[in-house]
């Protein structure tokens, strides 16, 4: 894929600098280092390497990424990497894909407590699909899940919500057999929807009870534990939102999806349009349009944009990917082994949509741009050095 022309990273290095003096004081550690970090990224500020081609001796300059989780320049190379180490957990049988959303009362709350309740969030949905899958009235048995935090919308606004792959199957209670669920139907909704709301509500309860909760500007008067249960009052009675979408097509529609969104920023560089003094102007998919071209631009004041990338940066040590059930990190490699055993299937090697051998080369060893031949490390140079060798510098694509 050809690189952006315009980039998240230059739209921080032009105003990156005068935001921060605008409102110093209001922002936090994990903010001002993304910034730091998507500025300097694959500049000489973190040094690099000069390379050059074995057939025509061109040679040009390639700088170090900066390698931080909300760096779109940074997430694909990311994303490909645990990929890999996931094809091997894949299993022969159906996946679903459920999405638990929080309602837009609770996202203000969120957004203040952002680790609490983001990991009330993934703890809320988990069990919520394990208890119900559990229940011999609807599947009866041990699943497994992998849960992707996301905490925008397309216009980059607020809006938490977690995406969970779902084998379509689990263990027997026993452990001797394998339970699939109903081609095409995993889950309920309705019943995911209330037991989601009642578990998400207790424990979003036992949090404010405990002091875990913090509340500024229009929220404090929530820290009054009769105002909170006032404010959550309505919410027991709403609807909430439970999406379960159609089976993927195979493993490979599963890794393709999740190579796409495991790693994935509140905006891509691709979306970019246009920046100049005082506006950044991007693409966005407008969802309330049922019929037609959803995709539209958005125009925003520089401010206001750099506003809503940074109110995704999550706290220092917050894991936006989480394996719950039969994928849980401490026994998924036995339990995979075990199903495998009870389905009699060998893993299959599947690749990654969109990558092959050629693809693995070229990471290995860049094609020279000239003339296609194979491009050499020829020197290395560390942060703020300025390289011995005289060439154009060049950035490896987004």
């Amino acid at each position: 894929m050809p690189r952006p022309k315009l980039e998240v990273a230059d739209i921080f290095r032009a105003h990156g600098p005068a935001y921060r003096r605008e409102h110093a004081g209001h922002l936090n550690l994990p903010q001002l280092k993304v910034m730091s970090a998507i500025e300097a990224c694959r500049t000489a500020a973190l040094g690099g390497h000069v390379a050059t081609c074995t057939k025509c001796d061109h040679q040009h300059i390639a700088y170090n990424s900066c390698r931080n989780r909300h760096c779109p320049k940074c997430q694909g190379a990311a994303g490909q990497d645990w990929m890999q180490a996931r094809m091997e957990d894949l299993l022969p049988v159906e996946y679903f894909h459920v999405v638990f959303t929080l309602p837009a009362q609770i996202a203000d709350i969120a957004y203040q407590n952002k680790a609490a309740v983001y990991g009330l969030l993934f703890k809320a949905s988990a069990q919520t699909l394990l208890t119900i899958a559990a229940d011999p009235m609807h599947l009866g048995a041990k699943i497994g899940m992998t849960s992707v935090l996301h905490t925008w919308g397309s216009a980059m606004t607020h809006h938490p919500h977690v995406h969970i792959i779902v084998p379509g199957g689990g263990l027997s209670p026993d452990g001797t057999r394998w339970i699939a669920c109903r081609s095409g139907f995993f889950l309920p909704v309705k019943v995911l929807s209330k037991l989601f709301r009642r578990l998400f509500l207790e424990g979003l309860t036992r949090l404010h009870k405990a002091g875990k909760l913090k509340f500024f500007g229009d929220l404090a008067k929530l820290a009054d534990p009769d105002t909170f249960a006032a404010h959550l009052s309505p919410l027991r009675k709403t609807d909430w939102v439970v999406y379960a979408k159609p089976p993927f097509g195979g493993p490979e529609a599963v890794l393709a999806y999740l190579s796409r969104y495991t790693h994935r920023v509140a905006i891509s560089n691709h979306r970019l349009v246009s920046a100049d003094a005082g506006t950044v102007a991007f693409r966005w998919k407008d969802y309330r349009i049922r019929r037609g071209d959803r995709m539209k631009v958005m125009r925003l004041p520089t401010d206001e944009f750099i506003r809503r990338f940074l109110i995704h940066v999550l706290p220092s040590g917050f894991h936006r990917i989480r394996h719950t059930g039969f994928l849980a990190n401490g026994i998924r490699r036995d339990r995979i082994s075990k199903i495998r055993r009870l389905l009699d299937t060998e893993p299959e090697q599947t690749p990654v949509e969109g990558e092959n051998e050629d693809l693995k080369n070229i990471d290995a060893h860049p094609l020279c741009p000239k003339c296609g031949g194979t491009m050499i490390i020829i020197e290395t140079f560390l942060r703020g050095q300025t390289p011995k060798s005289r060439a154009p510098p060049w950035e490896a694509a987004a």
